[in-house]
């Protein structure tokens, strides 16, 4: 991660850039000139109207493939909920994001923040608190053409509801919408394949391969240093339910022995990998004491790799956790 003293110098640096000739810009490479886009975006939308942010920023058939707050905004949904405000400025008017990390290949920009900010106003149904929040965000941008032409969200939306000490607001019907089973994305093993017919004397591929390998039916266990840290569980909340309730050894993995994780994709630069893929599996044994269902789940999940010397050295991961409750009818672990 970057901290947010080299995220202002390299904003700043941005900035600086935005002020030089064309020439001089259009030197940049074309990861570097979409970082610029999507960092510049991110500014605009704290103070401006979306309106105005989109008209700049988007394309004129931009699509939202999903957004961070996701399942709230499902269960808000035809509820008659007073409205968020844009870019939830309503519900949280001193909304700051505060980015942590960046990274770029070709056409597609990532990038993870902290929204942070005072909730005073209405939130998906939930009644302003005044609590401050931190949680979670990130965003996958394509470009073209200078344009933001499609983005992906996903925000730690089980975080959000944590320190609200809020629940999901009942909805008329008395239903919880919950986050369907797709079965998309690809095959691990067909990942593989195909990134082992890639160049492989570029860093990139190497650490591409790599991390696709953890998901392949026979994952290498000599590809990590010897200080090998994982900084975040994809599941963290869900995982300190388990620590709290001293059942932290019935892991997702262990609940899910049928797991079979579908890869959506990665992002490549210098020495991070990021994966975007969905945990996939059968609930048939307890999961952090929730007895088991028998349900299917399948949840997005980031993760954010470092490498050093050619290991992997660092693993920072990132889930629906929100979503997963819902499937498996577990909001309950939300009280700790």
């Amino acid at each position: 991660m970057i901290s947010r003293r080299m995220f202002l110098q390299r904003t700043a640096g941005a900035a600086l850039a935005a002020q030089l000739p064309r020439a001089a810009i259009a030197q940049a490479s074309i990861e570097e000139r979409n970082k610029q886009i999507v960092i510049g975006y991110k500014a605009a939308a704290k103070t401006r109207p979306m309106a105005a942010v989109q008209a700049e920023f988007f394309s004129a058939d931009y699509r939202r493939l999903r957004g961070g707050l996701q399942n709230l905004a499902n269960n808000a949904t035809g509820q008659g909920f007073a409205d968020n405000g844009e870019y939830l400025r309503g519900a949280i008017p001193d909304r700051d994001d505060v980015i942590e990390e960046i990274v770029a290949e070709g056409d597609r920009v990532g990038m993870l923040w902290r929204v942070t900010g005072t909730h005073r106003g209405p939130l998906f149904g939930i009644p302003p608190t005044g609590k401050r929040v931190n949680f979670y965000e990130a965003g996958i941008f394509k470009l073209s053409g200078g344009k933001i032409v499609e983005a992906w969200f996903l925000a730690d939306e089980a975080g959000l509801l944590k320190q609200l000490g809020a629940k999901i607001p009942a909805r008329k019907d008395g239903r919880l919408i919950v986050p369907p089973v797709t079965n998309a994305g690809e095959d691990p093993d067909a990942v593989l394949k195909r990134l082992e017919a890639e160049d492989l004397s570029r860093p990139e591929n190497r650490n591409r391969l790599t991390v696709a390998r953890s998901k392949g039916s026979t994952p290498p266990t000599d590809d990590r240093a010897s200080d090998f840290k994982q900084l975040r569980f994809g599941f963290q909340h869900m995982r300190d339910y388990g620590i709290a309730n001293g059942t932290v050894k019935q892991s997702i993995t262990e609940a899910l022995p049928d797991r079979r994780d579908r890869i959506d994709g990665f992002l490549a630069e210098g020495n991070k990998v990021w994966m975007l893929f969905k945990v996939s599996g059968t609930q048939s044994a307890p999961l952090y004491g929730v007895a088991p269902t028998n349900r299917r789940v399948e949840l997005p999940e980031i993760g954010i790799m470092t490498f050093a010397g050619g290991k992997w050295k660092q693993a920072w991961y990132f889930g629906d956790e929100l979503g997963m409750m819902l499937q498996l009818d577990a909001l309950h672990m939300l009280q700790v």
